[in-house]
């Protein structure tokens, strides 16, 4: 039942809708079928399904809102829930920043977010995407650890105000970590799509492999500024941490987007001209959902262009304080590339670092957007051109406002898999100037 149709989700809805007695009512319905396999000192661990469908009812009376859910669909329990909701909204507290349900909303056609051809995954297929896994990591005398998860998943949403939304969507996240037997080398490669054909497990862990076997060994190198070549997921998780960019916030004196004395950096030069990012539900690239929870339209918007700060993310109720439209906040971001491939950018480097990934990335500074964190799984000097030898990892302190702004080159964009958050990246391998490593990491 996990998957519904969009006149199955809607019928359900409604049914729960003619309940409601309040002032307000919106009814959501999230389904979900989830699939994955693990594995771990090469042999398969864990495999298994899940399948979920959960129906929300937030309820208000005037600026009292009480919300519940439920799995269960019949008349009695669709009621049940109602009343539930209708019953908490009147416990609780007038909110000062509540809003009333939107209208019917207009969305810009179908959604790119589903794909048949990972609808069908079969367990046979997470079984020999394992194997393609850890049959060449054995033969390389490496170890491999590895997860694959797809899902198939639709979200609907309907209210007393006539607004009513669908979307259905697919995608497929493989992340594989290679250890040498020797424990001193340590790779990583990862792909996350909506259409499984575009991930092939065996060329993704191939990447691993060899970046294993390459580190193996590796030699301590002074911390300081080098020249960096991130490649494209240890760029993305730096440049996801200035995208949340929240007008509250920022008009609020509380971001680095605020302005000393007052108002915003919208407007002003912020980083290299050459950077220029989106946001698109209709990429092909990282496809998203045309609209998000209650039910407000997301749209193609410039988010940085020229290296100009073109726009901030209003929900709502700050737009109504402030007398704009609001602005929902992005599921996606697309940062525009260059032609330059990762080993043109290698060739044309005197000295430098290349970085496969970054992890536990904290912050220092809010305000300059100073963070920290951690090289990991490959990470090699650079000499005239080649890579010379693989390095120990370095911790980093450094800022995306200030590495954006000493961007050298712009490489082939691609999806990119961060370490950590949420939000879908399409962003370019890049070259970058005096990039502070402030101290070793004795850690593979």
């Amino acid at each position: 039942m996990a998957i519904l149709s969009k006149e199955e989700a809607r019928k359900i809805l409604e049914k729960a809708l003619s309940y409601s007695k309040a002032d307000g009512c919106s009814v959501s319905l999230n389904g979900t079928d989830r699939g994955n396999i693990r594995y771990a000192r090469n042999s398969v661990s864990t495999a298994g399904e899940n399948t979920n469908v959960v129906l929300g009812v937030s309820s208000n009376f005037g600026k009292k809102l009480g919300t519940a859910t439920i799995n269960e669909f019949d008349d009695a329990s669709l009621e049940k829930v109602v009343r539930r909701s209708e019953e908490l909204a009147q416990l609780a507290p007038e909110n000062p920043e509540f809003m009333d349900a939107l209208p019917q909303q207009t969305y810009g056609g179908e959604s790119k977010t589903w794909s048949e051809a990972t609808a069908k995954i079969t367990p046979e297929y997470r079984a020999q995407a394992a194997a393609d896994s850890i049959g060449p990591a054995a033969a390389k005398d490496v170890t491999s650890a590895g997860y694959l998860e797809d899902s198939r998943s639709f979200s609907a949403i309907l209210n007393n105000k006539g607004l009513f939304a669908y979307n259905k969507e697919t995608g497929v996240d493989f992340t594989v970590t290679m250890r040498t037997n020797d424990g001193t080398g340590s790779g990583w490669a990862a792909r996350s799509v909506n259409d499984v054909s575009k991930l092939n497990a065996a060329t993704t862990s191939k990447i691993a492999i060899d970046k294993a076997l390459q580190s193996r060994n590796a030699k301590a190198l002074e911390p300081g500024k080098y020249t960096v070549i991130l490649e494209a997921s240890a760029a993305a998780d730096l440049v996801r941490l200035m995208l949340n960019m929240n007008a509250r916030q920022a008009d609020e004196g509380r971001s680095f987007l605020s302005k000393k004395g007052g108002g915003t950096k919208v407007g002003e030069k912020l980083v290299d001209e050459r950077v220029n990012i989106y946001t698109d539900p209709w990429s092909d690239e990282v496809p998203s959902s045309p609209w998000q929870n209650d039910g407000q339209a997301r749209k193609k918007m410039d988010i940085i262009k020229n290296g100009v700060v073109s726009g901030l993310f209003y929900d709502r109720y700050w737009a109504t304080q402030k007398n704009v439209a609001p602005v929902p906040f992005p599921s996606n971001a697309i940062m525009e590339g260059g032609t330059a491939s990762l080993e043109d950018m290698i060739k044309d480097t005197a000295k430098g670092v290349l970085v496969t990934r970054f992890w536990y990335i904290r912050p220092v500074d809010p305000q300059t957007l100073l963070f920290t964190g951690l090289t990991r799984d490959g990470t090699f000097y650079i000499e005239n051109g080649k890579i010379k030898y693989p390095i120990k990892n370095f911790r980093f302190n450094e800022s995306p406002i200030i590495m954006l702004n000493n961007l050298e080159t712009l490489g082939k964009a691609e999806r990119a898999v961060t370490s950590e958050g949420q939000l879908s990246l399409f962003i370019p391998n890049m070259k970058i100037r005096d990039f502070t490593f402030s101290s070793l990491s004795d850690a593979v």
